[in-house]
């Protein structure tokens, strides 16, 4: 969608005049905050399983060092196990295989919770011009 940009008439002529803003105004206003609040939510998210990520793509890097016959302690839960090292690093793997899947789910919602935002702005912008502010 392009959108129109306002001249120095439009501003002077919309300057003066008060905007009812009306019910279905007040609920696309409401939910744009509610969006933005799920984007904020989700980039954290998204931050949160990026760090984990480079965290075990670390402990894989520092395992290709230690010696094939050597037990790794490997958390789960709250307990530390001792396992043979192809094992962790099979443990590891699939780890990082759901932070992937997880990392593209998460990229997946943010991408369509912005497109949703993308469109109330321009419906808000349109009717209530500069008398609206959305930049967040």
């Amino acid at each position: 969608m392009q959108r129109r940009m306002l001249t120095k008439e439009d501003e002077a002529a919309s300057g003066g005049e008060d905007i009812d803003v009306r019910r279905e105004d007040q609920e696309k206003i409401n939910k744009f905050s509610r969006l933005h609040q799920k984007e904020t939510q989700l980039e954290d998210e998204l931050k949160a399983k990026q760090k984990d990520k480079e965290d075990l793509e670390e402990v894989s890097n520092e395992l290709e060092l230690a010696d094939e016959d050597d037990k790794v302690p490997y958390k789960i839960g709250d307990a530390f196990v001792s396992l043979p090292l192809p094992e962790v690093q099979e443990l590891l793997s699939t780890s990082t295989e759901k932070i992937d899947s997880d990392v593209m789910a998460l990229e997946g919602k943010l991408s369509t919770v912005r497109d949703e935002m993308q469109e109330l702005k321009v419906a808000l912008y349109a009717r209530f011009g500069r008398s609206i502010n959305l930049e967040v």
